[in-house]
Parts: C-alpha cells; sequence; structure tokens
C-alpha cells in the first residue's frame, strides 16, 4: 500500500536502518545514497519511491540474479551488497541537507567502512560526495583514493529526479562497478 501524504510528512527526520551483513560477512559493495526521501522513511525502505532506478538497475547490472523489491533490502548481504546513506534522516529532498550534515556524514560512513571492510564502497551521488568529502571535481565512476582497503567508486544518483542519467545510462555505470568487483573474484 503506498503511503499518504499524511504518511510522507510524518516520516520527515526519520532514520532507516543500514542493510549490512551479520557478524562480519563478506561485503562486496557498501553502497550510500545521499539520505532517505520521505517515501523510504514512510516505508522503512532504501531506495523505495516508485521511479527510483536503483533496484532496477542493480538487477539489470547483474548484482542480483532478479528485480528485488525495496522490502527484499534485506536479501542484500546474501549478495554480499549492503546500503547506507551519507545523511541519515528523511527528507523531501537533498538539498534540504546542510554541507557540514554530509560532511559528517562522510566522516561517519569511513568509519562505517573501516568496521565492514567492502572492497568497494559506491556512493550514489557525485555532488553529495564532493560536498561530504571535500572533492569539487570528482566525476562519476572509479576514484583513485582509498578509505582503508576499500575502493571509492562514485555513482549517479539513481532518483527518478535525476533527467540527466536515464535507467541505461545508470544500468551502464553499475554494470562497470559490477564487472570491477568480479575481477576482484576472479583474477
Amino acid at each position: 500500500m503506498r503511503p499518504t501524504k499524511a504518511d510522507l510528512e510524518a516520516a520527515r527526520d526519520r532514520v532507516i536502518p543500514d542493510v549490512l551483513p551479520e557478524g562480519g560477512g563478506t561485503l562486496r559493495v557498501l553502497f550510500s545514497g545521499i539520505n532517505p526521501g520521505l517515501y523510504s522513511g514512510a516505508t522503512g525502505y532504501h531506495f523505495a519511491r516508485p521511479g527510483n532506478r536503483f533496484w532496477p538497475a542493480l538487477h539489470r547490472s547483474g548484482f542480483t540474479d532478479r528485480l528485488l523489491d525495496p522490502s527484499e533490502q534485506d536479501l542484500l548481504p546474501s549478495y554480499g551488497l549492503g546500503i547506507t546513506n551519507l545523511a541519515r534522516r528523511t527528507t523531501a529532498r537533498a538539498d534540504e541537507l546542510t554541507d557540514e550534515e554530509l560532511r559528517e556524514g562522510g566522516r561517519r560512513l569511513e568509519a562505517l567502512v573501516e568496521r565492514h571492510r567492502p572492497a568497494y564502497l559506491a556512493v550514489a551521488g557525485v555532488t553529495a560526495y564532493r560536498t561530504a568529502f571535500g572533492r569539487p571535481r570528482t566525476q562519476i565512476g572509479p576514484q583513485d583514493e582509498t578509505f582503508g582497503s576499500a575502493r571509492v567508486w562514485v555513482l549517479p544518483n539513481p532518483s527518478g529526479l535525476n533527467a540527466s542519467w536515464p535507467l541505461d545510462r545508470i544500468t551502464a555505470e553499475f554494470t562497470r562497478l559490477r564487472q570491477a568487483t568480479d575481477a576482484l573474484r576472479d583474477p
């Protein structure tokens, strides 16, 4: 059932728990969104708004063997995947976040990477990444820097509002990331 307008407004500033493997399981990629939207806050699921391209891109790129519904997010660790966000609180739009919230989220994300040791950290949202980590020239794709042992990949924001990145282009970038993670497993 879709959230009502009242449900969405009541979801403001909620926090959605991270999706991570329990007990130190293997983490190929830790995906980080910018922050959860109100729809995600109302449902409790990451990238839940209809029209968000995260789940279709994840499947079409070969990370999952079928299209997962956001309500199946807890299956991600079985694929060696996890989800978090730079900023934890839900907002209607990412531009409601302050630069300091993004920088604080960057520090939290670095600590999370240190603790869970993913092979790759994939941040979905180049502008938020630039702000969070003080890297104003960052482009989409693999980065030269690492966080601990994790390689860094910046993905396009999969929000349906990001019209300059249609699903096919987003999927192509997810595919490049998946191929890079496969190369780590199959030298």
